[in-house]
């Protein structure tokens, strides 16, 4: 079974990321981490299979964590969808030459979700 880090600062979000896996009758293991220094800390103990990271958060931003995990050889082709509400075009840029491997926009569409998330699952 796939383990799935979902990394956001919202319990709230964490919770609706989770349910939209179940919608897709993906089965998972989740770990949850509410800002990017738990999350480090977290990766470090345990093998995941997929990140969703949110960018604004305490103590260590999304886009910090992301650079932090492309720069260790051991993930660096680990899938990491940011999930957030930073929609700016510069943020979605940035991201993904940080090495995100894709982008979802808050709220999130379930159809969307499913589409990003089933191709890095497969």
């Amino acid at each position: 079974m796939k383990t799935v880090l979902v990394v956001d600062d919202s319990r709230i979000m964490r919770t609706i990321v989770k349910s939209h896996f179940s919608e897709l009758r993906i089965p998972c293991n989740y770990l949850e981490a509410e800002d990017g220094e738990k999350a480090l800390d977290l990766l470090w103990k345990n093998p995941v299979d997929l990140i969703l990271l949110d960018w604004n958060m305490p103590k260590l931003l999304g886009i910090e964590f992301l650079k932090k995990v492309r720069s260790m050889e051991t993930y660096k082709n680990l899938p990491i969808i940011m999930v957030t509400s930073e929609k700016a075009r510069y943020n979605v840029i940035e991201a993904l030459k940080m090495g995100a491997t894709d982008y979802i926009v808050k709220p999130i569409n379930a159809k969307i979700f499913g589409e990003k998330v089933s191709k890095v699952m497969r």
